[in-house]
């Protein structure tokens, strides 16, 4: 009995995530094709859902103007939602607007902390960013935007 109640719980599992995979990809390979329109409806539930993935797609459709008009404030709000699961893309990506001034003010403190946590979460050239954002800002600006970053992190047991 043991035995078929993992197997039994496993094959939920992917029965579960099988088709959020297949809609994500449905909406990757008509992003590629150049369908943003059909990208956008495969990604839409997923994103609202909860998906990190399709959150993040969904984001940088509005940021690139891609089947919608470009839009940096609702890119950014997808990007937060993906961000807050640990992605780093989406955190890159909140560095990046936060730098530059795409969807709201220019903020060299919050982009600093974005870099710092999508390096963490993996991201390799979050770091460089980083690195040469620093250069532009003072002693204090990098110690609240370490604060900050260290705050925003998940706390492990």
């Amino acid at each position: 009995m043991s035995l078929r109640f993992p197997f039994a719980l496993v094959l939920s599992i992917v029965c579960f995530v099988t088709p959020a995979w297949a809609d994500f990809k449905a909406g990757m390979e008509a992003y590629n094709r150049g369908d943003f329109a059909t990208a956008l409806r495969e990604w839409r539930p997923l994103a609202e859902q909860g998906d990190a993935s399709a959150q993040f797609s969904v984001g940088l459709s509005y940021e690139n103007g891609d089947g919608v008009p470009r839009d940096y404030a609702i890119a950014r709000q997808w990007y937060e939602k993906s961000a807050a699961q640990g992605d780093a893309k989406a955190q890159l990506y909140l560095g990046l607007q936060s730098a530059f001034g795409q969807g709201g003010p220019v903020d060299l403190v919050q982009a600093h902390m974005w870099y710092s946590l999508a390096a963490g979460n993996g991201h390799l050239g979050a770091a460089v960013y980083r690195n040469d954002l620093a250069k532009q800002m003072t002693p204090a600006q990098i110690a609240e935007a370490q604060k900050r970053a260290r705050e925003r992190k998940p706390k492990t047991p």
